[in-house]
């Protein structure tokens, strides 16, 4: 088993594999070992994904016998994506949360429904830090499953969406609940305010291919607050399931390799219990088997 990550190495991003615990340059692995050089980017992997996905297999293999190349010294740990051309994100898509927002949480009255970050300004790696926007009173959090997208997909049906997803990840949505609202105008609701904020999406720490991740409908999801859990579930608690949400996408819109696809989040959501982030406050997100993805609100 490997994952990818982008780290800040030497002041420029690296595309690495993460084998056992260690880090490897795909770039340095690959002139060790004489093979054809691959992307010099996790992005520009996903491009061709089914042609490199291979040949990384073939890399992770042979890394146990290259630990010297192993990274002693890195910098920040960036997204594994550097970056997405979209970042789509779907709500209200967990029965328990709808319930703790005092939703109907049947199925039948529900819309699945998505909204943008913008990646390259929302998008931040685990371990970096995540600021209040300015006058915000209401920061929240929600941990969601992220599915990356590796070959590109129109009109997908039930039968063939899950064989264009890359990967997966964790992600955080930060939510400025008190932005969201907008109730003396007729549109009511303002969504680039709430979602849109920089550094609103904590994302990875790691893209772990899909061929790895058995049971993406069954993973169990933990966010601790400074070590408090508040939210703990499990993937199977969505109203629509990863191949809905993306037959539902690509009715709309074409995906292309590198989009990233935020699934929804359980409940425990700040807004629930009136508990909001403030300056100092730790997030630690875990999802099992993907890793843990740490932010700190600054």
């Amino acid at each position: 088993m490997f994952s990818l990550k982008t780290l800040l190495v030497n002041q420029a991003p690296l595309a690495c594999l993460s084998v056992n615990g260690k880090d490897y340059s795909i770039a340095a692995l690959s002139q060790r070992l004489g093979a054809p050089p691959l992307a010099d980017s996790v992005f520009n992997l996903l491009t061709q994904w089914e042609q490199n996905l291979p040949k990384l297999a073939a890399l992770a293999e042979q890394a146990a016998a290259q630990t010297d190349l192993a990274l002693t010294v890195t910098g920040a740990t960036l997204p594994p994506v550097l970056y997405p051309g979209k970042m789509l994100c779907a709500g209200a898509n967990y029965y328990d949360h709808l319930k703790e927002m005092g939703v109907p949480a049947e199925k039948k009255d529900q819309r699945l429904f998505f909204f943008f970050k913008p990646a390259r300004q929302a998008a931040i790696g685990d371990g970096q830090h995540a600021p209040i926007p300015k006058n915000c009173q209401k920061y929240d959090w929600e941990i969601e499953l992220a599915m990356v997208i590796g070959k590109q997909a129109k009109d997908l049906t039930l039968d063939n969406a899950m064989e264009h997803v890359a990967g997966y990840t964790i992600a955080i949505d930060l939510s400025a609940r008190d932005f969201a609202r907008a109730p003396e105008q007729f549109y009511k609701f303002d969504w680039v305010a709430a979602k849109a904020n920089d550094a609103s999406c904590p994302i990875g720490p790691a893209l772990v291919p899909a061929c790895f991740v058995k049971e993406p409908q069954n993973l169990n999801m933990t966010l601790e607050l400074n070590g408090q859990i508040k939210q703990d579930a499990n993937t199977s608690g969505m109203i629509f399931d990863l191949r809905e949400q993306l037959v539902r996408l690509t009715e709309t819109m074409t995906l292309e390799p590198g989009d990233v696809v935020l699934t929804g989040t359980p409940a425990g959501v700040g807004a629930a219990s009136g508990h909001f982030l403030a300056p100092g406050d730790q997030l630690r997100a875990h999802i099992s088997g993907l890793g843990t993805l740490h932010t700190t609100i600054t």
